[in-house]
């Protein structure tokens, strides 16, 4: 095998690495259900294809789910990622808080799936975290990552915060942000501006881009 067809079948690896990464953490930041313990044996199995640095913080997690009753764990999971502003799963809520921008931002991620042919089902937010990861590891994984790196620093913050909280959940952002590159520059100013000031306001009402734990349900996702 020459040079360029190991690079290309090392770039495969990767992606396929990245992908499952994607599709497990996707899964694993719905709202708790039975149908996502049943799928845990099968996530498990996923998970030790990858390695270490993806391989064991998303395992933390799927021993965590396992390893507790549902009414615990959606309990757990309303009052960590509904009731804390810093741990919102809604990306563009960390750029553009409660203002104009903000729906702006929410059509270009519809534009993104549109033209990959990814549906969203008809009460799902398109900027929820799991929906993005799904899109990255199924639909198109270059427009994925994009619509990630462009919301980088609300991605930081939530993992950031999720470790602060002491959450389980923070083995799911952990393994992605691995997928990424590391932060530098803008996206660390952005991070540090983020978690002193939170997201912006706006001084009229916004409906229906209203704060986290306002929105609608989000049909499996919540």
């Amino acid at each position: 095998m020459n040079r360029a067809a190991r690079l290309a079948a090392a770039r495969a690896a990767v992606s396929r690495e990245h992908a499952i990464v994607h599709r497990v953490a996707a899964l694993l930041l719905e709202y708790p259900s039975v149908e996502l313990l049943e799928l845990l044996p099968q996530l498990r199995s996923a998970v030790e294809e990858v390695g270490d640095r993806f391989r064991l913080p998303l395992l933390q997690v799927v021993d965590h789910l396992a390893d507790r009753p549902l009414t615990e764990l959606e309990a757990q999971y309303v009052t960590t990622f509904d009731l804390r502003r810093k741990c919102a799963l809604y990306l563009t809520y960390y750029a553009y808080g409660d203002t104009r921008k903000r729906g702006v931002a929410l059509v270009e991620f519809k534009q993104a799936y549109r033209a990959a042919g990814f549906e969203l089902a008809e009460a799902e937010l398109p900027d929820h975290l799991a929906v993005v990861l799904e899109f990255a590891a199924t639909g198109d994984a270059e427009s994925g990552i994009r619509l990630l790196l462009e919301h980088r620093a609300g991605l930081e913050l939530l993992r950031l915060a999720l470790l602060d909280a002491g959450s389980p959940y923070v083995g799911a952002l952990a393994a992605v942000s691995a997928t990424l590159p590391a932060l530098a520059g803008d996206d660390r100013e952005a991070v540090a501006r983020l978690a002193a000031e939170g997201p912006p306001g706006e001084d009229v009402g916004l409906e229906p881009f209203a704060p986290p734990s306002y929105m609608p349900a989000m049909g499996a996702r919540r």
